[in-house]
């Protein structure tokens, strides 16, 4: 097969090395790529995720068999509609199963029509409505903006005061676009956070090995929200217990709204989990797979990645068994200083051949490109994603961590405690 990848980010960097190991694929595409991709697929990194003309004209130039459909804004703007139209068999949610993920208003509306465990909340598309709500209401609160806001359009605030800035920031000088015309206003619950991806058929739901991430750029999650500064797998704090109530309550309840709304979902379904005292409450979904956890879920899973992306696909998902090594991983992301405010790029990335030939190490490349002299460079916020498997999670981590010294660039930053929480189990 050839195959098509869309995205060019850390996740892809790692759905691209699994795809890799199949035998049934032959030839790697990539748009629009990073440095890292590159080294295993033909990247066109002139192409745009949402430039879904040109996307079309290069699928049938290299006449792909399949397309896969990655990150939230080309699978919400309907690029899996677009290109299933132009036939091509194609791997993700169409636009009206996106909207899972596309509006909050919708996630939270469908979860309280179907009884899905989740936060109270309210939603408003009046500003002044929402700052009057706010005087009676309970602190801290959180704020989240609609739509797609690059997984940073959620806030939690502990004063009215603070609550009220955030309103402005939203809904009024539209910190995150159109996507703060709507918002969600949130009951703040507590307790550790857990994510588990899934794989879809539009009727059976099979989930992926638990995973957890760390959202604060600074250590003691401090700081501002990331895309996510590391993640580990699997999460001690997702029991057997947890998993059967999610199963029950919330897995394939979420596919059976989805078809009772007429909105078939296939793709992967990401469950942000909140585990309080009460009960594993749904903080958010995802219709895609989450970014840092692929680079620690896929590695560990056994399973061919194309069969499973074709029972997806086919609707035969009942007939597969998804299987995860017993083991763990950890990934930390290397970012550029100043991330996820404002930085530098385009300086060179060295010791990147020390991952080579070594089994359980990976480094996924999130921001690189190639510079006009052919030396790998930064070229984001997000830079590298080292990441290492481990017998359990203490030596995957240290296994990480040592990884992390491997490679250099002049502004380098990370967290120093991804998977500290394990030693709190």
């Amino acid at each position: 097969m050839k195959v098509l990848i869309i995205g060019g980010g850390g996740r892809e960097h790692a759905i691209a090395v699994s795809m890799k190991k199949s035998s049934r694929v032959e030839k790697l595409y990539c748009v629009p790529g990073n440095a890292g991709i590159a080294q295993i697929a033909e990247c066109e990194p002139s192409i745009g995720v949402m430039d879904f003309d040109r996307i079309v004209e290069y699928a049938k130039d290299k006449q792909v068999d399949l397309v896969f459909v990655a990150p939230d804004d080309p699978l919400v703007g309907g690029l899996v509609d677009r290109m299933e139209a132009e036939g091509f068999r194609t791997f993700g949610p169409r636009a009206d199963a996106a909207v899972l993920e596309g509006s909050k208003v919708f996630s939270k509306d469908l979860m309280k029509k179907y009884h899905i465990p989740t936060a109270a909340y309210e939603t408003f598309d009046d500003p002044g409505e929402a700052l009057e709500y706010l005087k009676t209401a309970k602190m801290p609160i959180v704020l989240k903006a609609d739509g797609l806001a690059l997984g940073k359009g959620v806030l939690i605030c502990n004063t009215l005061q603070e609550a009220q800035a955030g309103v402005k920031e939203i809904m009024l000088d539209k910190h995150f676009g159109s996507a703060g015309n709507r918002m969600v206003i949130e009951e703040f619950i507590t307790g550790p956070e857990v994510s588990v991806l899934s794989f879809v058929d539009g009727k059976t739901i099979k989930t992926m090995t638990s995973a957890q991430d760390h959202k604060r750029a600074k250590d003691g999650d401090q700081g501002l929200n990331t895309g996510g500064m590391g993640t580990f797998s699997p999460s001690p704090f997702y029991t057997k217990e947890i998993d059967q109530f999610c199963r029950e309550h919330i897995y394939q309840a979420t596919v059976d709204a989805m078809a009772s709304e007429g909105r078939e979902f296939r793709g992967v379904i990401f469950f942000g989990l909140m585990l309080t005292p009460e009960g594993p409450r749904v903080l958010e979904f995802n219709a895609r797979f989450g970014d840092p956890e692929t680079q620690v879920v896929l590695c560990r899973m056994k399973n061919d990645i194309m069969d499973v992306i074709d029972a997806c696909i086919d609707g035969t998902l009942d007939q597969v068994e998804l299987q995860f090594e017993d083991n763990a991983a950890v990934c930390v992301v290397l970012a550029s200083d100043g991330y996820p405010e404002s930085y530098e790029k385009g300086f060179e990335i060295t010791g990147l051949g020390r991952f080579e030939g070594k089994e359980d190490y990976y480094c996924f490349h999130a921001g690189s490109r190639l510079d006009d002299k052919g030396r790998i460079v930064t070229n984001g916020g997000r830079v590298l994603g080292v990441t290492a498997k481990g017998a359990n999670l203490r030596e995957a981590r240290a296994r990480a961590y040592e990884a992390t010294e491997w490679v250099s660039f002049a502004n380098k930053y990370m967290r120093h405690d991804i998977g500290k929480a394990i030693d709190e189990v």
